[in-house]
């Protein structure tokens, strides 16, 4: 029998502890991330970053409803990464909280919605109308866009009604409000129920309309872990342009959140899921804090440039044409 030394073992030890936290993938040291997203059609991406990183790589996914709460548990080490509404972003930064957006997540999204029998024909229709919306979203911002261009004073020649996006349907069958300015799937549920039709999409001619939500992290995670990070935008990246080149997988995966599969089907003509940021989605990111200092959202408005990290999807992309 082969004598064990004091030395060979300790190699072994050495040996089996350094192979047991890898992964068998790419023999990279494995990981354990916390993501936050909403469950829509239009934030799934997280959902899937698990089909792309090794099976011993844990990725807990933490669904929120408000991005508010979701910006708040980035900042306390709660999330790794998680998704955020560019104005959520901006008014994070705006602040000096040290949020860094490091790939897109979904453009489109929103609609203005007016009831199926209304008299309400075009935008300058809204003259005298009660319109639902939620204070200082891209929706909200969006809607000042609409008033703004047809010469309507949103304090005096409308009545803007504060109500949650849950309740915006019931308030349009019920006639409670005229109108309405939402994110899917609330437009395409008013069309497949019967209440409500889209009088307009934000048009992509529009200084910043088209621009929705992103993924951020912290300064502090991207120090302190930037493989991490990487790896979670790598599989961001391919899960996004495989949901965007299999519809059905993409929408089978969007009704188990509990939306109706022909809401889905309505609602997937108004969302664009995505992942690069080039030099004309930061100009329009620009546009977009320039209006929120405008409407008194912000006070200041923060350093844009500096609020993107856009080194991790530009390593996909080296990756991608090897």
């Amino acid at each position: 029998m082969k004598k064990i030394t004091i030395a060979s073992l300790i190699i072994l030890l050495i040996t089996l502890g350094s192979s047991g936290c890898h992964n068998q993938k790419d023999n990279t040291a494995s990981i354990h991330a916390k993501v936050g997203t909403w469950k829509t059609a239009q934030t799934i991406q997280p959902f899937f970053y698990q089909n792309y990183l090794a099976a011993n790589d844990q990725i807990e996914v933490v669904p929120f409803t408000n991005p508010g709460d979701m910006k708040s548990a980035l900042l306390v080490g709660s999330l790794d990464l998680c998704g955020t509404t560019m104005v959520t972003a901006i008014t994070a930064a705006s602040k000096g909280e040290p949020v860094v957006v490091v790939s897109g997540l979904s453009n489109k999204c929103s609609a203005l919605v007016v009831g199926k029998d209304s008299d309400i024909f075009n935008e300058a229709d809204l003259r005298g109308k009660k319109i639902a919306y939620v204070p200082g979203t891209m929706h909200h911002l969006l809607l000042l866009e609409v008033l703004k261009r047809n010469g309507l004073d949103p304090e005096k020649d409308v009545k803007l009604m504060r109500i949650d996006f849950f309740d915006m349907g019931q308030a349009l069958a019920q006639g409670t409000v005229d109108a309405f300015y939402s994110g899917e799937p609330y437009p395409s549920i008013a069309v497949a129920e019967g209440y409500g039709r889209i009088l307009s999409y934000p048009s992509d001619d529009e200084t910043f309309a088209i621009i929705n939500s992103a993924m951020m992290t912290t300064k502090e995670k991207i120090a302190s872990d930037r493989d991490l990070i990487q790896r979670l935008v790598t599989a961001h990246v391919e899960a996004t342009d495989d949901l965007e080149a299999d519809k059905n997988i993409w929408l089978s995966k969007a009704a188990e959140f509990g939306t109706d599969p022909q809401v889905l089907a309505i609602a997937s003509d108004n969302i664009d899921l995505f992942w690069d940021i080039d030099a004309d989605y930061i100009n329009r990111v620009k546009n977009l804090a320039q209006r929120m200092k405008d409407q008194g959202l912000i006070t200041d408005i923060p350093d844009i440039e500096a609020m993107f990290d856009l080194s991790f999807i530009e390593q996909v992309k080296v990756e991608l044409k090897k």
